[in-house]
């Protein structure tokens, strides 16, 4: 194994592979300090104001001179992004030719949708009505396990998804709330859908309908519990309906151009742009390849790299759209008197990421190489194949949320630190060294920590993209093994 990368020729830095005592030589130049693993070491001198540079873009100014063979990290490296910006549109070549046709085992739906997994969704409108719900899964699931084999085998699971919101809401976060929950309650991932409402709530089911449009009654059912004397019994008998009616689908051969696949990373490390997010950008070149649909979202961790994603946008219309989707989730930051650039976090950090550029650079490497087709508002469902981008923040389970209800039917997520969260879709987590992919085996998925190892990128994309396409045609992820469905939605204003 190398102890050290040079990620871009134009760099003035090299990261450890691994941690480097003081006295070794990293391409001609002597380290003076421990240099820890994922972390950064200057090979030549860069003076104070001077850009430090990483992935071939300024990742940062050096705020002190800095000698060659020095640690390069928080302490003497500082963001020089600026404030809302003006961008000029420079349009790069992003041709990806067509690769050959691939396959996985799905659900077709009647609407013409397909899924990757037929459970049965209960979700509430408000958050008084949670316990409910997770107690309407909990029994459901035990009748589940009691029927007809073939039931059991076609309906995967029944699943309550609570959350805080649906009353006591103004403005953006109440439409917020109806948009994100009328966006799971038309999933495709979902046989069946029960929608479980309180009554009184801003947020009710007759409030809620118009979000959702037409639904077919076989598939998504409606109960009010401030209506019926028993909203368990009433409950049950829905639920069992609705199992009945999911297990009408079976999985059949399905295009991978159906596939919408979410794009994510969370507890970044100093490898993370080096091995995951790479693969993962390998991956959605690869299904956008072949007609299908990759979506990129977390905003604030596309700050000090839009550029790179704005000159990829097929067109102009595209590249004002991502302009003002920049722009707008940075006047989000100031109208709430807070710090744009208040990224990276400690655990990102911690594992090697010293700028809002470093992990930006690193984070938007999950888009690889082709146009951008789409820029979607957050809870808008994406209808254009090819790579989209979506509004919504870095938070993990706010953000995967969001990828759930645009449509992705699988979200990747890649981490250097581990995280067991899940969210209303299958959740693959993909490390980015092999020390994680060891340690917690009970949450990692995929190791692309090989990609510093012995393995060539474009074998293990190939190794990954065929995984990916398990996972669709019914794997689980470990997430799922363990029972973890999360969600979470966006919430800026106040709280009455």
């Amino acid at each position: 194994m190398k102890n050290h990368i040079q990620i871009n020729e134009r760099d003035n830095v090299v990261v450890a592979l691994r941690e480097i005592q003081p006295g070794t030589v990293l391409g001609g130049v002597t380290a003076l300090e421990i240099i820890p693993a994922g972390h950064k070491m200057a090979m030549k001198d860069i003076a104070k104001g001077s850009e430090v540079v990483k992935y071939g873009f300024r990742i940062g100014n050096a705020k002190e001179d800095i000698k060659a063979g020095s640690w390069i990290h928080t302490h003497n490296v500082g963001t020089a992004l600026g404030d809302i910006l003006d961008y000029t549109y420079e349009p790069v070549d992003t041709e990806i030719p067509a690769t050959k046709e691939a396959t996985f085992l799905g659900f077709n739906r009647p609407d013409g949708q397909v899924g990757v997994r037929n459970e049965i969704w209960i979700i509430p409108t408000v958050g008084c009505v949670n316990n409910i719900a997770t107690t309407i899964a909990k029994q459901a699931n035990l009748r589940l396990g009691k029927m007809d084999a073939k039931v059991q085998e076609r309906v995967e699971e029944v699943i309550a998804f609570p959350h805080p919101y649906g009353c006591s809401q103004m403005g953006d976060d109440q439409e917020n709330t109806r948009a994100i929950l009328s966006d799971l309650i038309n999933h495709p991932n979902a046989g069946g859908v029960l929608v479980l409402g309180l009554g009184c709530e801003n947020s009710n089911i007759e409030v809620l309908k118009p979000y959702i449009g037409e639904v077919d009654p076989g598939r998504v059912k409606f109960l009010v519990c401030q209506d019926v004397e028993d909203e368990m019994e009433a409950a049950a008998e829905m639920v069992d309906e609705l199992i009945a009616y999911a297990a009408t689908f079976e999985r059949e051969e399905i295009s991978a151009s159906k596939l919408i696949i979410g794009m994510k990373c969370g507890g970044s490390d100093g490898f993370s742009g080096i091995t995951a997010n790479p693969l993962v950008g390998k991956f959605s070149d690869l299904l956008v390849s072949k007609g299908g649909t990759t979506i990129l979202t977390e905003v604030p961790e596309m700050f000090g790299a839009e550029t790179i994603l704005m000159n990829r946008c097929a067109d102009e219309q595209l590249f004002d759209k991502t302009v003002c989707l920049i722009n707008d989730f940075k006047q989000y930051f100031k109208d709430n008197n807070q710090t744009i650039y208040e990224n990276p976090s400690p655990g990102n950090k911690k594992g090697g990421i010293s700028t809002l550029e470093d992990k930006s650079l690193g984070c938007t490497q999950k888009s690889g190489s082709s146009a951008v087709k789409g820029v979607l508002a957050y809870g808008e469902r994406v209808s254009t194949p090819g790579l989209n981008l979506l509004s919504a923040p870095g938070n993990d389970l706010v953000a995967a949320t969001a990828l759930a209800a645009s449509g992705a039917h699988i979200v990747l997520f890649t981490t250097g630190r581990g995280t067991p969260f899940a969210c209303p879709v299958p959740t693959m987590k993909i490390s980015t060294n092999s020390t994680l992919a060891g340690k917690k085996k009970n949450w990692i998925d995929f190791n692309a920590g090989v990609l510093v190892e012995d393995q060539e990128m474009q074998e293990t994309a190939e190794r990954f993209f065929e995984y990916v396409l398990k996972v669709a045609s019914g794997e689980k992820v470990s997430s799922e093994k363990a029972g973890f469905h999360d969600m979470a939605i966006f919430k800026k204003g106040v709280t009455l």
